[in-house]
């Protein structure tokens, strides 16, 4: 059963912890593959949850050690049918996958059930293409209907909310909050931006927040960043009532930008500290901000930087 599906506790402004660059850490500095980037494809073997369990616990203990709430992110960012053929799998088989890894997340949930403070499952939603480089412009009513089919099958779940992660079109974020809003499931959504501050497909970020609040009625519960630098955005967020809808981070450890990652051989995990001191800057402009991790190339040591330094500051 979901337990924070028609009330989600990140609202009340109280302190959260996600995790942080799961693939990234897993693959480089665990030495283990991930089939096409896709983490649901570690799920199957006990040898691949043991990973995921490892990973998770890290962070779920470093909550409970920071009195934080935790978004317990699910392994479905790339679990839905663009990725079909790339994944040689199926309808079912992808709508399996998602129903297996909010069944993970919720046994961790259950390990955990001592922490103080909420629990919250999140079942990631990726785009419908690459989040570096979209190959297309998507527009809202078919992504509404394409995103539909992932929405049905979490809805089933014991889901809390569903996170449009990692999403590079305002009309496709429009599409994927109409579809949760179609199951009754609450929505974040996360733009990723170059290093300019603005969305790959060159949409300013202040633009396609509002442009998706008036298209949905603001039915996103709120907006987070990820998949970019805090030195790629902090000079875009200004005092226009669009930023305080931006309720949470999970940045880059790297400076460098989305073409320059994608060529690289090697992983770029940044300064810890410098990272930390960078989320402290953000919250100084923006105190509202309350759900802090990582993305790609952070890790357990990134996010215990930043809740300890976020916390002090």
């Amino acid at each position: 059963m979901a337990c924070y599906r028609d009330s989600l506790p990140q609202l009340s402004g109280d302190f959260f912890l996600t995790d942080a660059g799961l693939e990234t850490d897993i693959i480089f500095n665990r030495g283990v593959e991930i089939r096409e980037f896709a983490a649901h494809t570690l799920l199957p073997e006990e040898g691949g949850r043991e990973v995921l369990r490892d990973y998770f616990r890290g962070f779920l203990t470093l909550a409970k050690e920071m009195n934080a709430g935790f978004q317990l992110d699910s392994q479905t960012w790339k679990a839905h049918m663009h990725w079909a053929n790339d994944l040689t799998e199926s309808e079912e088989d992808l709508k399996k996958a998602n129903q297996d890894a909010i069944a993970f997340i919720a046994e961790l949930r259950e390990e955990f059930k001592d922490n103080a403070k909420p629990i919250v499952l999140n079942a990631l939603v990726g785009p419908r293409g690459d989040a570096y480089a979209p190959e297309e412009e998507v527009a809202a009513k078919e992504a509404e209907e394409y995103h539909s089919k992932q929405m049905s099958w979490l809805a089933d779940t014991d889901v809390d909310m569903v996170s449009a992660l990692t999403f590079t079109q305002s009309d496709e974020a429009i599409g994927a909050a109409n579809a949760a809003k179609k199951f009754g499931l609450p929505i974040m959504v996360s733009f990723t931006v170059e290093t300019d501050g603005k969305l790959p497909t060159g949409q300013p970020l202040g633009e396609a927040i509002r442009s998706v609040d008036e298209a949905t009625d603001s039915y996103p519960a709120f907006y987070m960043v990820n998949c970019a630098h805090p030195t790629h955005f902090a000079d875009v967020l200004d005092d226009e009532s669009w930023t305080k809808r931006i309720c949470g981070l999970r940045c880059n450890a790297s400076k460098m930008s989305h073409a320059e990652l994608d060529e690289a051989e090697e992983l770029d995990p940044g300064d810890p500290q410098e990272l930390a001191s960078d989320y402290v800057a953000l919250t100084e402009k923006m105190p509202w901000i309350n759900v802090f991790g990582g993305c790609c190339g952070s890790d357990l040591r990134h996010v215990t930087e930043i809740a300890r330094k976020v916390r002090k500051g």
